[in-house]
């Protein structure tokens, strides 16, 4: 790998798109996702169709710079947009939620050749996933996947499960043991030896391709090594960036649900013979459960794009200076487990509010209306809010440090 150390620039450029055009650009190809939400969780479909849409689009090549052929779009700008994709459909922002990192992780790469390669590689299309969780004690302790070195290459041996979004993608980036070491290293998703399952079983969040990935003997090229793998010590913008993928998707399932309630109470005649009015839709009571579904998406977008300016913030400053401020990683981190606190129990408490608007019909099986909360609820134990509501209490009460790198596995 080449040594040279210059350091990127990853500010707006002047030909950066405007919200506007984002919204023209994007717009049409969300409302043909959405228009297929319901048929593919009835199905099991996974969205392979809708996410090669969105990757000939660029979607994929939004935060590359558009000297490397992306467009140059800003963390803010990124961020509206997962929202507008997950009230389309919720799977998909979620499912790509390692490629944003990646992304980030290659803007702000100080090896210029190899920045350039990868970021010209998403901006032709790439779309990376990940396979870095495991059963056990893999994240705590070190990973049971390993890589060792074999001449000029590296082979990769190993389980992986929840390998979100890398039955959508080009390559896997995986997360394993080199001799005791935390490592990344880039996996050809149809290399021989891997091995990928649909077997994600969460009653939620169903088309994520959340499933199983095997590695048996996977030869990867040298330059595939990318680093430090996941949960090492330290201070990151990955731990608020990742967190806030997954607000985005409960903002724009709020969304989506008070869409659909709305949609179904317009078209509404039944009601009630003790009601106060003929239609659903000029009761008062109803319009009440419809306006706080509404509040709630608004304060949910609203305080996802409120933590996207933190990281837009801290990642313009490491991108001059070359390094990351401690202070701003804090104030990101800080902000993102904030923003859990209050935006999870708010989309919940809206997934539930909104059966009220009607009677047992509104629970039909076509409509599938329950999609919204268990969407919701199994998005939402990522990085369960109860330790993040001790983390912020230590943090004000002591001045305790903000955990980075939050995983699952036995201590």
């Amino acid at each position: 790998m080449s040594t040279e150390t210059t350091v990127p620039s990853t500010h707006t450029s002047d030909n950066a798109p405007t919200d506007a055009e984002l919204t023209a650009r994007f717009a049409p190809i969300f409302d043909r996702i959405a228009a297929g939400a319901v048929e593919r969780e009835i199905d099991r479909r996974l969205a392979y169709d809708e996410a090669r849409e969105l990757r000939e689009a660029g979607f994929g090549a939004l935060r590359v710079p558009v000297e490397f052929g992306g467009l140059g779009a800003s963390v803010r700008q990124l961020f509206g947009l997962l929202v507008d994709l997950a009230a389309a459909e919720s799977n998909l922002p979620q499912a790509l939620r390692v490629h944003w990192s990646f992304v980030e992780d290659q803007r702000l790469s100080t090896d210029a050749s190899e920045r350039e390669r990868w970021l010209r590689a998403v901006a032709g299309g790439t779309l990376v996933g990940n396979a870095i969780t495991e059963p056990g004690v893999g994240a705590v302790d070190r990973y049971r996947t390993t890589v060792r070195r074999d001449g000029d290459e590296y082979v990769v041996d190993g389980t992986k499960y929840y390998s979100t979004g890398s039955l959508y993608s080009d390559h896997i980036l995986v997360a394993a043991d080199l001799d005791g070491e935390r490592v990344s290293i880039l996996v050809d998703s149809d290399a021989p030896g891997v091995t990928q399952h649909d077997d994600w079983d969460g009653f939620g969040q169903r088309l994520t391709a959340s499933g199983t990935t095997e590695f048996s003997g996977v030869r990867v090229p040298a330059d595939r090594l990318l680093g430090p793998g996941y949960g090492g010590a330290g201070a990151t913008y990955a731990t608020s960036y990742l967190q806030l993928v997954q607000l985005a998707v409960l903002a724009g399932i709020a969304r989506r649900a008070t869409d659909d309630a709305a949609a179904w109470v317009r078209d509404r005649t039944r009601s009630y013979t003790h009601a106060v009015a003929d239609l659903p839709r000029e009761d008062p009571l109803v319009q009440q459960v419809i306006g706080r579904l509404s509040s709630a998406a608004y304060v949910a977008r609203t305080t996802v794009l409120a933590v996207a300016d933190t990281l837009d913030a801290a990642l313009d400053d490491a991108a001059q200076r070359g390094d990351f401020d401690t202070a701003l990683l804090d104030a990101a981190e800080l902000a993102s487990s904030h923003a859990q606190a209050v935006v999870i129990p708010l989309v919940l408490d809206a997934t539930t509010q909104l059966f009220e608007v009607g009677g047992a019909s509104i629970t039909a099986e076509h409509l599938r209306l329950d999609r919204h909360w268990r969407n919701a609820r199994t998005i939402s134990v990522h990085n369960p809010l109860i330790y993040k509501l001790q983390a912020i209490g230590a943090h004000v009460l002591n001045g305790t440090d903000l955990p980075y790198a939050w995983s699952a596995g036995k201590r």
